[in-house]
């Protein structure tokens, strides 16, 4: 029985924010160091990472949990992403950390599974590799030398890394939840590799966003090592706490998608039904030149 285990959800923030009533909750101010105080304890105390924090950001979250909490489950959510257990229709209307997943509900699912992952992110035209690329996170240079630390450091992962890479749906956010044996045996995996990739990325004239790729390959990376682990898990709903205008991130998806093909000088596929199936990017960059004239 999971009665009387500790659980420990970490809640990773850098600012003062509406935090879930439960318990099991545990606010952590994540870059903390060199920071002011905002109420929260911080990622800089016992064995930490934080001053990685402006590249690894969540990450050194999950590091501070891994080396200074003392529970049976530890978990990582974000300050406006939550879990819930709660269906689409029964969330409407309702003030949003009403549904956030609680205590009780997750007894109940750790009864049968020792990992809580997000429910699957489907992208259907983009690969991991290039979903990466296109929404402006990094480079394609820097997915070459997380492969090549792979090959080096986790060479029996080397596979499965080209797999996970090439597919077109992935468990993203850096969210989860796992039993402690489970934990330390990915974050004694995920941090070498991490960490070493940050050493050789030269993120000179990067922008901001572009200067966390090492965070966003953390989110590439716990599929990779279980889809060799094979552990069971069970996925959840996350919920963005925080309004999204849909319609505008999909148009800026698309719009990142064909910048990108339009740099590489490539083709877009257009539906089958469509008149003209593929188009030559050289075709619309000059009819887009002949506009501006």
């Amino acid at each position: 029985m999971l009665r009387d285990v500790i659980i420990q959800l970490v809640v990773a923030a850098h600012k003062r924010y509406r935090m879930p009533d439960d318990s099991i909750y545990l606010p952590l101010h994540v870059g903390h160091a060199g920071k002011e105080n905002i109420g929260y304890v911080g990622d800089d105390t016992g064995d930490n990472i934080s001053e990685y924090n402006a590249r690894l950001c969540e990450l050194t979250g999950l590091y501070w949990a891994w080396k200074n909490l003392d529970a049976e489950y530890i978990g990582l959510v974000h300050y406006r992403r939550h879990f819930t257990a709660k269906g689409l229709f029964a969330r409407l209307g309702r003030d949003k950390f009403s549904c956030v997943l609680t205590e009780k509900e997750l007894r109940g699912i750790l009864e049968r599974y020792d990992l809580v992952l997000p429910k699957e992110r489907k992208y259907y035209i983009e690969s991991l590799w290039s979903h990466f690329i296109h929404c402006g996170y990094g480079h394609e240079k820097d997915l070459e030398i997380l492969r090549q630390v792979v090959e080096e450091v986790q060479p029996e992962y080397a596979e499965t890394f080209e797999i996970v890479m090439d597919r077109t749906h992935g468990h993203m956010f850096n969210m989860f939840i796992m039993k402690r044996d489970i934990l330390d045996r990915y974050c004694s995996w995920l941090f070498p590799i991490l960490l070493e990739v940050d050493r050789r990325l030269d993120i000179t004239g990067y922008t901001p966003m572009e200067a966390r790729a090492v965070a966003y390959f953390g989110e590439f990376m716990l599929d990779v090592w279980n889809e060799k682990q094979k552990i069971p898990f069970k996925e959840l709903p996350v919920m963005f706490m925080e309004k999204q205008n849909w319609l505008i991130k999909g148009g800026d998806f698309l719009k990142r998608k064909l910048i990108g093909e339009i740099k590489r000088g490539g083709v877009i596929l257009l539906p089958e039904n469509s008149e003209t199936t593929v188009v030559r990017i050289d075709t619309v960059r000059a009819a887009s030149e002949e506009k501006v004239a």
